[in-house]
């Protein structure tokens, strides 16, 4: 399956991202790091999104099919940057998870991060880890 995402630089450090499917729409920016003004999502940002995004999604279909309770589970994930050459240097993060589950549930959840399709194509020197509370 391919997806059609189109950008378009919309000037002052500014790019939109339209999805081609449904037409949604994201705007990002240069991050205040990186000379710009971080008004929105910098594309590295939008990399933790989307492992945070991808591991959450990948955790409920988990819950689903093992009939865990998944609604209010949550992940906070915080980029780390590194110069020469500047590039994620990792991806590190909590992940809540409902109350009541066994440590074999917990320990099946937690093993999302690395099954999931984002954190997979991550480039192997990427630290990522992440912990349960």
């Amino acid at each position: 399956m391919s997806v059609k995402i189109t950008a378009s630089y919309l000037g002052d450090d500014k790019v939109e991202l339209v999805h081609g499917p449904s037409g949604g729409r994201l705007v990002t920016d240069l991050p205040a790091d990186n000379g710009g003004r971080g008004r929105a999502f910098s594309p590295t940002d939008l990399t933790a999104a989307s492992v945070a995004s991808c591991v959450l999604s990948i955790m409920s279909k988990l819950a689903a099919r093992e009939g865990i309770k998944f609604e209010g589970a949550a992940i906070e994930i915080e980029k780390s940057m590194t110069e020469n050459p500047r590039r994620i240097a990792a991806l590190t993060g909590t992940v809540t998870l409902p109350a009541g589950l066994t440590a074999l549930q917990r320990e099946k959840l937690l093993a999302c991060v690395k099954a999931c399709p984002v954190s997979r194509s991550l480039h192997p020197g990427i630290k990522l880890e992440f912990v349960l509370r």
